[in-house]
């Protein structure tokens, strides 16, 4: 709910994924022992870091002999989803979704494999690993290595003469750091093993003493073979690391921290280019752990732990080898220094760009729990209370509620209050117009008639759509927003699943959704599915030109929603099978470090934008008031950074670029939990803040504050507060309305337009605006108008076709193919301009139309689009036209095969390869296997090595 990833935010190890598998056997099912007899067995620890064994290693590599029975234990170390597979064999073991559960897979070794995390994202996040079958005895026995020497006495760098004897310390880290007990360790949790060698390690602090800081310098010692290990674990932090120091220079030859575990493991340097001369070991630890996070606890990572500095003769080989890849170094925590605040010192404490100031204008009690928000005409907040988050009620026993919040003087404060509505279920999505009240209250979209004289209900709520699920209730339908062509958009996240319809419709009349963005028509009342994929946005808005964007959360977290497309997916499987490839972000950074995915940097992540969480999207468009650099640009809310991030997106190709600018805001506040951001008639903007310690979803409602809220505005020094009340506005007036700078305007008077229906005094003037406006945005504006008012016809549209402006000819083919269809007529125009146009974006939207007709009329346009050699390295093309072109080969398999032979598309042609084996008849074997013949009478390209390995893999499968 409130992206609550937004809340959900998963934001720490507590991961969004927890809990959202439906089909995951429950980890708190009593476990079955699994008392299969086996010769070699191994048992890793589970987490998004990777698996690790006992000593340390990550991801090791499992070993056995061929014909041995193994069997691989994982244990879940965090609270989230995790299981364990073998590749090549195809065996899975259950899936985990609690801290301390264990799953098991048991087979028989036969050949080399790979054991990885099946969980979406897991295994590029380093969740995999090498098993391998290897001949003879398996063993982990390695060269012995001796101890540097000084005055021919070795040195003390293994501690075993229990003292500090050859070393020097500064600071108080190193006081009393060395110790002898290990299973567990007396300055460690019972659970670590430390793993030292001898008697004795050493320790800057462990679990109990981080606090500290100091530094340990070792005596120097000649370096008298080529080759050193030592052991090291503890903090993979910039301020806890061993240091290997040239003594003649002071220069650091080599360095290393811990990865973030206990274990010691062993790290080995190269030093035979320091042959002869002196060295010394330099152990630092100036981290003292100590978070300024108030729901984050000391870190007692903060800390490293050393053992047993040791020469070899040759390079010496470890299986917990702790290799230089395998670290992240982590920055300092992000400093969020204030938690808990009241609203006014909420406010006083956030920090923004010169010129701009924030003023409370609501807070608890007279807000509580903010899920979202919308204007009405008059520029009043519609809010909605979130009192049933995140249980679902009985039906008829919902407590949320609606609010109308009013500034009646300009002074920032929201002053005036109406109730609107109670005893609403779940609600997590609102927009006003047409009418009336729209709602996202899983499982019903409802609509509440207005009665704009008393600001109440002119009736019950109408059920228009049922099916939308609850299975993760942050993840709901949210965001609702009209878009430019008259309908309401929303999005979905992808562990909730759906199957819409008008209610008591069968499952033939519905559609099947989980991650995306849908659509609803206001007045035909037809549903559909926009743009599938993502994780779970929380966040919609359109920029200048009508484009849609959404924030994602967990993975990257833009995208630039094109209608038909399928994007990349946190989770789960597209609903066609065919689709093969789906289109990746839009953005060209991400806002976390590290690159292990989005956690391994939860809150140390304010360098890059604050972290992986994103709620709200506003692209700003509010008029001339604020300086222009903001314009177009994309504002959401980083839960995990307390942060408004700033994004900017740039045309490139037939899509955009976006990249990352300045955080806008700091709230500085760990609390802070902003889920969404809107621009008013005076551009100033207005922002709903979920004010909650807990940052993460959780299906326990005992666990969010239901007591608080705040609601802020954002103002620049040029803002003039305005009164208005578009509802009253004459029908010219808000045609003219489409001229306005603020958009907010626009919008408005659209709406308010396609509500009051055709008028041909409003058609004449917004096509003299559509004929006659030099600038593109005002022409589309116009474009639009007309066509919620349905003042086009078909005649009109196709003529602008070969309008000289992009936009204008690209949003001409959408709205043509509104009705999933077109006459023969337009179609040639859509073949021409396949042919001839030379703007990307044409050609993007001439993709998407073929999405909507039959695939039968398909051919042409498609035909001369991916011949186009300069859309083969666009961003979205290639993908866009094979998911045009994939039905083809169900209609005409040999046609379709000649079409991805001519076509310049990457993969296109082994798309189709796949996709007719997939139809799996005689006549596509047969199709298949004529291909390859003629193929292996061409010349032995690497290219066609690869097809013909594709359709034998294709046959045989």
């Amino acid at each position: 709910m409130n992206k609550f990833r937004l809340l959900i935010l998963l934001i720490s190890v507590v991961l969004s994924i927890t809990g959202t598998y439906s089909t995951a056997q429950s980890s708190k099912t009593k476990p079955v022992q699994d008392t299969t007899k086996v010769d070699r067995e191994y048992a890793l620890e589970a987490s998004m870091l990777g698996y690790f064994s006992k000593d340390g290693a990550r991801n090791p590599t499992l070993k056995a002999n061929k014909g041995d029975r193994v069997r691989i234990t994982i244990t879940d170390t965090e609270l989230m989803t995790h299981d364990i597979a073998l590749e090549k064999l195809g065996i899975k073991s259950k899936t985990l979704q609690e801290k301390g559960s264990k799953a098991s897979i048991t087979f028989t070794a036969d050949k080399s494999d790979t054991y990885y995390c099946t969980v979406p994202g897991h295994r590029a996040a380093g969740m995999v690993g090498k098993f391998e079958v290897v001949e003879g005895t398996i063993s982990d026995a390695t060269i012995a290595g001796q101890l540097p020497t000084k005055n021919g006495q070795p040195l003390n760098l293994n501690f075993e003469s229990g003292t500090l004897k050859d070393w020097t310390a500064t600071g108080d880290a190193f006081v009393n750091p060395i110790f002898a007990q290990d299973d567990p360790s007396p300055i460690h949790e019972k659970e670590m093993h430390i793993g030292f060698a001898g008697k004795y390690f050493l320790s800057s602090g462990g679990t109990t003493n981080y606090k500290l800081t100091g530094t340990l310098t070792s005596s120097p010692f000649t370096v008298t073979q080529p080759f050193a290990a030592f052991r090291v674990s503890g903090g993979a932090l910039q301020d806890t690391r061993v240091e290997l120091v040239q003594a003649s220079t002071d220069k650091v030859i080599f360095h290393s921290t811990g990865q973030g575990r206990a274990t010691l493991q062993p790290v080995v340097v190269d030093l035979q280019a320091y042959l002869n001369q002196d060295i010394f070991i330099r152990i630092i630890d100036n981290e003292t752990g100590i978070s300024q996070i108030p729901y984050i606890a000391n870190d007692k990572w903060a800390h490293i732990n050393f053992d047993e500095f040791l020469f070899y003769p040759t390079r010496p080989t470890f299986p917990n080898e702790l290799n230089q890849k395998d670290i992240i170094i982590l920055p300092p925590l992000d400093p969020v220094l204030h938690a808990g605040l009241s609203g006014t010192e909420a406010a006083n404490v956030m920090s923004l760009p010169n010129g701009f100031r924030i003023t409370l204008a609501a807070a608890e009690p007279d807000i509580i729990k903010p899920i979202c928000f919308t204007l009405d005409p008059r520029g009043r907040l519609w809010v909605v209370e979130s009192h049933t988050y995140p249980v679902p009620a009985p039906e008829g026993q919902g407590r949320d509620r609606i609010l109308i919040f009013e500034d009646t003087n300009g002074d920032g404060t929201l002053d005036k209050k109406k109730v609107f509505a109670e005893g609403l279920n779940l609600v997590s999505g609102i927009e006003v117009g047409m009418g009336g009240v729209w709602l996202g209250a899983a499982p019903y979209l409802l609509f509440i008639p207005i009665d704009a004289k008393t600001d109440l209900p002119a009736g019950p709520p109408q059920k228009l759509l049922d099916g939308w699920g609850t299975d993760d209730t942050h993840e709901v339908l949210n965001s609702l927003r009209w878009g430019p062509d008259g309908w309401l958009y929303g999005t979905h996240g992808v562990f909730t699943h759906s199957n819409v319809g008008k209610p008591g419709a069968p499952d033939s009349e519905r559609t099947k959704l989980n991650a995306g963005v849908w659509r609803y028509h206001p007045t035909t009342h037809q549903f559909e599915l926009f743009a599938e994929g993502t994780s779970n946005p929380w966040g919609l808005d359109f920029n200048d030109y009508g484009h849609a964007f959404v924030t994602a959360c967990v993975i990257p977290h833009m995208y630039n929603m094109i209608q038909g497309g399928r994007y990349f997916r946190q989770a789960g499987k597209h609903f066609n099978p065919y689709t093969y490839d789906d289109i990746k972000t839009h953005a060209d950074h991400v806002h976390w470090v590290g690159e292990r995915g989005p956690h391994a940097g939860n809150f140390r992540s304010a360098s890059a934008g604050g972290g992986h969480a994103h709620s709200g999207a506003m692209i700003y468009l509010g008029g001339n008031s604020w300086p222009k650099e903001y314009r177009n640009d994309i504002f959401m809310n980083n839960i995990n950074g307390a942060k408004l991030n700033q994004d900017h997106p740039v045309r490139d190709g037939s899509g955009y670029l976006v990249t990352h600018k300045p955080d806008f805001l700091s709230m500085n506040d760990s609390w802070s939990q902003w889920l969404n951001m809107k621009y008013d008639p005076s551009g100033s903007v207005w922002a709903i803040d979920w004010y909650d310690k807990n940052q993460c979803h959780s299906p326990n409602p005992d666990v969010h504050n239901k007591t608080m809220g705040r609601i802020f505005k954002i103002t620049h020094a040029n803002d003039k507060w305005i009164q208005v009340d578009l509802a009253k506005a004459s029908d010219m007036e808000l045609v003219n309305y489409q001229l306005h700078a603020n958009e907010w305007y626009v919008r408005q008077a659209r709406t308010i337009l396609q509500e009051r229906g055709p008028n041909k005094k409003v058609h004449k003037a917004l096509k003299d605006i559509l004929a006659k406006n030099p600038d593109a945005t005002r022409k589309l504006r116009a474009l639009w108008a007309l066509h919620v008012t349905k003042g086009l016809t078909e005649k009109e549209l196709t003529d602008l076709l070969a309008n000289e402006n992009e936009y204008v000819r690209s949003w001409a083919i959408q709205l043509l193919a509104e009705n999933k269809s077109v006459s023969p007529e337009t179609l040639k125009r859509f073949t021409a301009l396949a042919q001839t146009d030379n703007s990307a974006l044409v050609r993007l939207y001439l993709t998407s139309a073929m999405l909507r007709l039959d695939p039968a009329q398909r051919w042409d346009v498609v035909d001369a689009l991916v011949q186009k050699s300069d859309n083969k390295d666009d961003h979205n093309l290639p993908l866009m036209l094979w998911y045009a072109a994939e039905p083809l080969a169900a209609i005409d398999m040999k046609r379709a095969l000649e079409l991805a032979q001519k076509s310049k598309m990457p993969r296109h042609l082994p798309y189709t390869i796949q996709r007719i084996g997939a139809i799996g008849t005689e006549d596509s074997k047969k199709l298949l296997k004529e291909f390859n013949d003629r193929v292996g009478k061409r010349d032995h390209s690497h290219e066609n090595h690869e097809i013909q390995a594709l359709i034998a893999k294709v046959l045989e499968e």
